[in-house]
């Protein structure tokens, strides 16, 4: 798929030796240029590209003043570039993915457009892990809660059966699952995700830890109030006293 890239500078020669830049790289596709800061806004807004290449100091409104004016859900990676140096901090503190300092050679061009690349094929991959799910979701309606996940691993897309998920850990912006042997990392935060969840079958025992229940070998009392909880596998977790309520749901099931 190609990166629809958009080169922005008030210099025609700058914008040309960039164009230049990009002209010999198969996957990158040049849909427009803007020589000054309203035009650039105005590409963005209609044309939403993938990556901006984009100046900074400009006539009336600069790179900064167009960052601010973006208000697509999907915002484009912005690579600023630039020959004033004195802007880099604020340059990442706005977010964006690289600074070029004018005049940059082709080998720094390259890193900067490496990660590029790297963002964009990341951000696609988890866009279609949840378009799976989402689809996923809607072929089954009438379920209260999902049976299955889409989870990007190894440039596939894999569909996990949540009754086969052992258990699940945070991973700051991730979930990791675990299933079996082998562990997955999905795009999704625990609250997100403990929402989906069957609430009878996937037990919270702690702020980071969520459990199937089908997967409990045994409960061994510790210190405090708190358990640990033994798997089949051998796994062993920490349900915290904080969640003893949990605790209580799974006695009272187990034991009806």
């Amino acid at each position: 798929m190609k990166i629809r890239t958009l080169i922005v500078d008030d210099e025609p020669l700058a914008r040309g030796r960039l164009r230049t830049l990009l002209a010999v790289e198969p996957d990158i596709e040049i849909i427009g240029e803007a020589g000054d800061g309203r035009e650039a806004a105005a590409a963005i807004e209609s044309a939403r590209p993938d990556l901006v290449f984009l100046d900074i100091q400009m006539p009336e409104l600069d790179g900064f003043g167009v960052v601010e004016t973006i208000r697509s859900a999907r915002t484009p990676e912005i690579i600023f570039v630039t020959a004033f140096s004195q802007h880099a901090l604020r340059a990442f503190e706005v977010h964006a993915l690289d600074y070029l300092l004018k005049p940059f050679d082709r080998e720094r061009f390259q890193v900067a457009l490496g990660r590029a690349r790297t963002r964009l094929a990341q951000a696609r991959s988890d866009e279609l892990s949840q378009r799976l799910t989402a689809l996923l979701a809607e072929m089954r309606p009438e379920a209260r809660a999902a049976d299955r996940l889409a989870v990007k691993s190894g440039g596939r897309v894999l569909f996990l059966k949540l009754a086969d998920i052992d258990w699940i850990e945070a991973a700051d912006n991730y979930v990791n699952l675990h299933v079996g042997a082998e562990s997955h990392l999905l795009r999704e935060t625990m609250t997100a995700l403990e929402a989906r969840l069957d609430a009878s079958q996937f037990l919270r025992i702690n702020r980071s830890t969520i459990v199937n229940v089908e997967r409990i070998k045994e409960l061994q009392p510790m210190f405090h109030g708190d358990y640990a909880v033994i798997l089949r596998n051998g796994s062993r977790l920490s349900l915290s006293r904080g969640y003893r309520d949990k605790l209580q749901q799974l006695l009272g099931k187990s034991s009806g």
